[in-house]
């Protein structure tokens, strides 16, 4: 009787460790095969996407994964320039680098969250928006000179399609209205007045930035409150009048606030760790110096610099971007690109350099507490800054002496703009009579500021719209990649 109880007691310990065994083998089989699914998953995206180092410092750039495993654990970075301001350059470098892809800050908005390692930003300009959540880990700023920026980010707001003659131009910004358009120059006049206020913006842009997130003025630069940043970034007025800052701010005493996102939701801040020229990114002799500004924001950080590839290697791979155009196409390659080059009154480059000169001015300051001249990034800045200003003052001297000559369709400036519209009017007096000089005068007398602000918010709208469809794209063409992956892998 014993020995059946020992008996059956010792099957049923048998048994238990049978089935113990079962469930931890079962258990450490099913973590191991994970990790080789995640291995084999990797390997095969990697064989794909990265670039080659052939090892004797040459190389070949291949496209980058743009399925990126959530397994991964990256060091992020975000890549922030005003609009216009090419920070397509700059993110090509860092997928060429890594053979991982960057993600627009629309794509997050529209296509939801992912776990790509490069973030490209508009933001805080109201053509940008911060919903990459909290994923960021530092900032490369990319700066385009400020004359470019202008008159691309004027392009770009009408969705001229880069036209080829103004008179293409012009036809594709009157097919943007959906009533009867006002006066020609109406409009001309309105544009200027738009851009003399993005000149603030660019600077206000870089303020941002280089402060980390300090809520500033974009007309004034003064430092603001809460209440009115949330104006500046909702309203639907995008001009100064309805968010001017004597009317909702006033005289009252300001306490540097800092934006919560910078403040919270960018591991190593919003300060930038590069601020990269895109000009001489794209220059033959500067460039391989900028790129390797960019390679070494990577370097050693924790995630992405096991990707990173060889540094004999950084040169090459910016030279198979820039001099062997792999890649996507840039703004650099946009046919009929001195074409559409715009001439600027000197209104408009005098309030280039003020604003330029008070940027320099902050920046290259070593009186505390900001001590701005003993970090490098303020160093590059000023320099690219300084060399921006001398070239729009040798063309505000051009245009003074008249060996740069200013048509109606250049940006005038309010000023000189309304000198021409008193000459025209006059002319007309002289050649056609009183009845029709009072015909013209009248629409100098019609405010179309409404109209404007409607058409503004329309073209934002349609803004989003083809962000949106950029990033359906995008999403396409991800699908289509991670297609031929699993092809590959069959």
């Amino acid at each position: 009787m014993t020995n059946t109880r020992n008996k059956r007691l010792l099957r049923i310990i048998a048994g238990g460790c049978v089935v113990s065994l079962m469930y931890y083998s079962t258990l450490f089989t099913s973590i191991f095969s994970n990790k080789i699914t995640e291995e084999e998953e990797l390997q095969k995206i990697r064989q794909l996407a990265l670039s080659v180092d052939h090892g004797d410092g040459t190389c070949k750039w291949m496209p980058p994964a743009y399925e990126i495993p959530e397994f991964l654990n990256f060091y992020k970075t975000i890549i922030a320039g005003y609009p216009s301001g090419d920070k397509r350059l700059a993110y090509m470098q860092l997928e060429g680098l890594t053979g991982w892809s960057a993600k627009d800050e629309w794509d997050f908005e529209f296509l939801g969250m992912s776990n790509h390692p490069f973030i490209k930003v508009n933001y805080p300009h109201h053509e940008g928006n911060w919903v990459w959540e909290d994923v960021g880990d530092q900032v490369i700023m990319v700066l385009r000179d400020m004359r470019q920026s202008m008159m691309e980010y004027h392009d770009i707001l009408w969705d001229i399609g880069y036209a080829k003659t103004r008179e293409e131009a012009y036809s594709k910004i009157d097919d943007l209205y959906r009533t009867v358009p006002p006066h020609i120059e109406q409009f001309l006049k309105w544009r200027d007045e738009r851009v003399m206020d993005e000149i603030h913006w660019y600077g206000w842009f870089i303020d941002y930035w280089m402060e980390a997130g300090l809520l500033r003025d974009i007309f004034t630069h003064k430092i603001t409150t809460t209440e009115h940043w949330d104006l500046l970034m909702n309203s639907e007025d995008l001009n100064k009048k309805g968010v001017k800052y004597d009317t909702i701010v006033g005289n009252t005493t300001v306490t540097p606030v800092y934006d919560p996102n910078c403040l919270n939701n960018v591991s190593g801040g919003c300060q930038p760790v590069q601020v990269i020229s895109a000009a001489r990114l794209y220059d033959l002799e500067a460039g391989p110096a900028e790129g390797r500004k960019i390679a070494l924001a990577l370097k050693g950080k924790e995630g992405i610099d096991q990707y990173l590839i060889d540094e004999s290697v950084w040169e090459c791979i910016w030279r198979e971007l820039v001099v062997n155009k792999k890649g996507y196409k840039t703004f650099q390659d946009r046919e009929g690109l001195d074409q559409r080059d715009y001439n600027f009154g000197p209104e408009m480059l005098e309030e280039m350099v003020v604003e330029l000169t008070r940027l320099i001015e902050k920046y290259s300051s070593n009186v505390p507490p900001d001590n701005w001249y003993e970090l490098q990034t303020a160093k590059d800045l000023v320099d690219m800054l300084t060399e921006n200003r001398a070239s729009i003052e040798l063309e505000l001297v051009e245009v003074n002496s008249h060996r740069r000559l200013l048509t109606e369709e250049d940006f005038l400036g309010p000023i000189e703009r309304e000198k021409r519209r008193a000459k025209s009017l006059a002319l007309i007096l002289k050649e056609k009579g009183k009845e029709a000089y009072l015909s013209e005068r009248k629409l100098d007398d019609e405010d179309f500021s409404d109209f404007f602000a409607k058409v503004e918010r329309d073209l934002l709208k349609e803004r989003v719209n083809k962000h949106k469809q950029e990033s359906l794209e995008r999403e396409a063409k991800r699908q289509n990649q991670k297609k031929m992956w699993s092809k590959t892998s069959a």
